[in-house]
């Protein structure tokens, strides 16, 4: 009996990681195809590899979607690490209610961010394109940078800080020295967040971008009345691919980091 269930929560996890990944496994062998039609295996090829590479339109869009996406991940942690650092020192109570304003972004409609934004950006008769984008983008992503840093603040020893003060530390010198590396895990957790987020973001940067910018969402999203290109497959794999090597590499470095301390 006991064997029975074991096997059946396996099949049940089974099914859920197959579910998750066949799609992926499917884009993933459509990328090697040679054939056009994603209903014919028509031999292996690695040529949608390199005519994507000498695609202009896709280049440029993953060109801007990587500059967003590094730029807006960057500057987010930057205020969501210092907007995290100011509500941990508030009271219980103004404390609570600027986490309950922080997770209002989380749990409203991306839609409706989208438009309140674009609403915004043309009321202040702002030009939309890469700065609406890149504004828009920094907007939610604050906020799971914050919910991201919170926690290992929570974890932290004040006494160490003012400790440092006492010994002649500076403020920014301690917060460096002794802050900053205890709250490490958040702040990276809190950029590899941002930095998916708005790398596939869709909704949010259709509404702020105007005509003269195109991220490989809206690249895609244009394509798929005329078909999607074969070449998007593989920029898709290689996407997959390099945010896999990213989490493998970050888990083995907190892994490390965790010998280190025992």
């Amino acid at each position: 009996m006991v064997n029975f269930r074991q096997f059946l929560r396996k099949f049940y996890l089974g099914l859920i990681i197959l579910f998750l990944y066949a799609p992926i496994l499917v884009l993933v062998v459509l990328s090697f195809n040679r054939s056009k039609s994603r209903s014919k295996w028509g031999g292996f090829t690695m040529k949608w590899y390199s005519s994507m590479f000498e695609n202009e339109t896709i280049m440029l869009a993953l060109r801007d979607t990587l500059l967003i996406a590094i730029l807006s991940a960057f500057l987010a942690t930057l205020l969501g690490t210092a907007s995290a650092i100011a509500i941990n020192h508030m009271r219980k109570v103004p404390r609570a209610i600027m986490l309950g304003i922080t997770n209002i972004p989380m749990l409203n409609a991306e839609i409706v961010t989208g438009i309140s934004l674009m609403l915004l950006f043309l009321a202040l008769d702002l030009n939309l394109g890469f700065f609406t984008v890149l504004l828009s983008h920094i907007a939610f992503n604050v906020p799971y940078v914050i919910l991201s840093v919170m926690p290992k603040l929570a974890q932290t020893n004040q006494s160490t800080y003012e400790a440092a003060l006492d010994l002649g530390a500076t403020p920014l010198k301690a917060f460096f020295s002794v802050v900053f590396p205890d709250i490490f895990p958040g702040v990276l957790s809190g950029f590899l967040l941002a930095f998916t987020l708005s790398l596939d973001d869709f909704i949010i940067t259709h509404f702020t971008r105007g005509a003269t910018v195109n991220t490989l969402s809206t690249l895609i999203y244009s394509e798929t009345r005329k078909g999607i290109k074969p070449e998007m497959y593989a920029l898709s794999t290689l996407l997959f691919v390099g945010v896999l090597l990213l989490l493998i590499f970050v888990n083995r470095l907190g892994k490390n980091e965790k010998e280190v301390k025992n």
